[in-house]
């Protein structure tokens, strides 16, 4: 069984991820900020994908995936920007520091299942 990580400050859209990712097959880690996010993901080397909001407090979703780029990891996980942050420029920042993909919030089921199934995950 794969496992996504889902990062995100709120907890009604990590509640809906959980939901959507169960109906995925997937087993489901929280975190609620990036800093908690590094600690699940070095606790979890093997973590398959991780659904990160950009906007949080304490780390955010770009300080996040910069730290998690530069780690040298065995396994570095497929990172899928989930966010309401949908300027070209932000979309391009996240890309170049190392998201797989993109989302814009609010996402359906089929958004993440079609981002999920076209990054291998699914």
């Amino acid at each position: 069984m794969k496992t996504v990580l889902l990062v995100d400050d709120s907890r009604a859209v990590r509640l809906v991820g959980r939901r959507m990712m169960g109906t995925f097959g997937l087993e489901v880690l929280e975190a609620e900020d990036g800093k908690q996010a590094l600690e699940v993901v070095r606790a979890n080397p093997e973590l398959d994908v991780i659904l990160l909001d950009w906007n949080m407090p304490i780390m955010d979703g770009m300080e996040f995936l910069t730290a998690l780029r530069a780690e040298d990891r065995a396994k570095q996980p497929i990172v899928v920007m989930c966010t309401t942050e949908n300027d070209m420029p932000r979309i391009v920042q996240a890309m170049q520091a190392g998201a797989n993909e993109y989302i814009m919030k609010p996402f359906t089921e089929d958004i993440v299942r079609d981002k999920l199934e076209e990054t291998g995950v699914l």
